[in-house]
């Protein structure tokens, strides 16, 4: 009996166990089948989670600010105009450049009060020059302008007459070597110094060196520069080249024509 009842019990617990392994076995499939109540119970890591594309446009880059580069003014083009034809306004003349001719005279020579006479574009700067002096309380007053050969040659022989050769040459040009005999000089007086160094020390003499290039002139023997343009200082003496070329000059420093065009130094007349 005993042994029949063990038996019973131990069907039952067989029984039960084979019951409790399907239970289990349905609950796994379950979660196969359903895992969403497995993920809801374990949420998945917002690192683990699949990025979600954007319809919208990504955000413009913000550019950096275009940087503007300066642009160098052109360079002074110093072959603009002839330094050889008596007729262009940058004519250089000196002891070693003669006028080609000789004897050449300007033919657009118009009056500028007098009795003298400078080439059309020079005498309406020399008018300009002066009003804008006087508005300044400065009064440059016009002393010599055009010279002829013959009239040059005569103030060549006096000058020999009472300096010298050597002396006169300091002084006076030979006639067809000239700036006068162009068209385009003129020397200019004013505060009690007419054609004399003390010119330079004036206020008129100051204002001439400080503003005559804004209206083409420029002093063409300047001091210091006798090994240069082979004559003394002349702070009286304008030459008439251009605004373009004498406000150059005057930015750059550069005191004569021949130092600017790169013209060998005229001391003396060449031999012969």
């Amino acid at each position: 009996m005993r042994t029949a009842r063990w038996g019973r019990v131990a069907r039952l617990l067989t029984t039960l166990a084979v019951v409790l392994l399907v239970g289990a076995g349905a609950v796994a499939a379950s979660e196969l089948v359903h895992p969403r109540s497995f993920a809801e119970a374990v949420p998945v890591a917002e690192a683990d989670a699949p990025a979600v594309a954007s319809s919208a446009p990504p955000a413009p880059v913000p550019s950096e600010p275009a940087v503007a580069v300066p642009v160098p003014p052109p360079a002074f083009d110093r072959g603009l105009r002839s330094i050889d034809d008596p007729n262009s306004a940058w004519v250089v003349v000196n002891k070693l450049r003669p006028l080609q001719p000789l004897g050449y005279a300007p033919a657009d020579l118009v009056d500028v009060g007098g009795g003298m006479h400078l080439r059309a574009e020079a005498a309406q700067a020399i008018a300009a020059l002066r009003a804008e002096a006087a508005a300044a309380g400065v009064d440059i007053e016009v002393q010599s302008a055009y010279r002829s050969f013959e009239y040059q040659q005569g103030l060549f022989g006096n000058a020999t007459a009472r300096f010298g050769v050597a002396g006169a040459e300091l002084r006076s040009a030979r006639p067809g070597y000239s700036e006068h005999q162009t068209g385009l000089a003129v020397d200019v007086g004013g505060g009690g110094c007419d054609i004399e160094r003390c010119f330079g020390d004036t206020a008129e003499g100051r204002w001439v060196v400080a503003n005559a290039h804004r209206w083409g002139f420029l002093v063409r023997y300047p001091a210091g520069s006798e090994p240069i343009t082979g004559y003394q200082y002349e702070p009286w003496h304008l030459r008439y080249v251009g605004p373009e070329l004498a406000t150059e000059m005057h930015a750059t420093g550069v005191a004569t024509l021949e130092e600017f065009f790169g013209l060998p130094p005229a001391p003396g007349y060449a031999a012969g």
